[in-house]
């Protein structure tokens, strides 16, 4: 089980009720085990951190990013948590919070694809480096990673 800061636990309890619209449009899709039969948790205290998504079978973080992440402030702040979450062996992804919007509003996640075939959309083009995963779509990437 992984140790956490027991102080923080009226400030994860208070932005558990008090999630982002981006927050709360993702947590739709993660929440009772939607993606793959996964559980996930939201504001879940990690160490000194309390992360916005957590998957605990996957090892596995998701934070959203607003506005205040993409300072030079925010970004350091960011570096070092991840970090920080990545030496305890857990595996951080970020997406802004225009992704969420852009994706999930668009469509529903998509179940896995069968073993050996790649998702819909994901197919290299011809003369395209193929990659495991777009970093730009959401869902994607979510189910590929977890």
């Amino acid at each position: 089980m992984l140790s956490y800061d027991k102080r923080l636990k009226a400030l994860s309890q208070h932005l558990r009720k008090n999630m982002t619209d981006a927050e709360k449009m993702l947590w739709l899709k993660l929440r009772r085990k939607q993606l793959k039969g996964r559980p996930f948790y939201r504001q879940k205290i990690i160490g000194k951190y309390i992360v916005d998504f957590y998957c605990p079978k996957a090892n596995f973080v998701i934070e959203l990013d607003g506005g205040q992440h993409y300072s030079e402030t925010g970004k350091a702040k960011d570096s070092t948590r991840d970090d920080a979450l990545r030496d305890m062996g857990i595996k951080v992804l970020r997406f802004s919070d225009r992704n969420v919007f852009e994706n999930i509003i668009k469509s529903p996640l998509t179940p896995l694809c069968p073993p050996g075939q790649r998702p819909y959309g994901l197919e290299a083009k011809e003369g395209e480096r193929k990659s495991r995963y777009d970093p730009l779509d959401l869902e994607k990437t979510l189910i590929l990673l977890i």
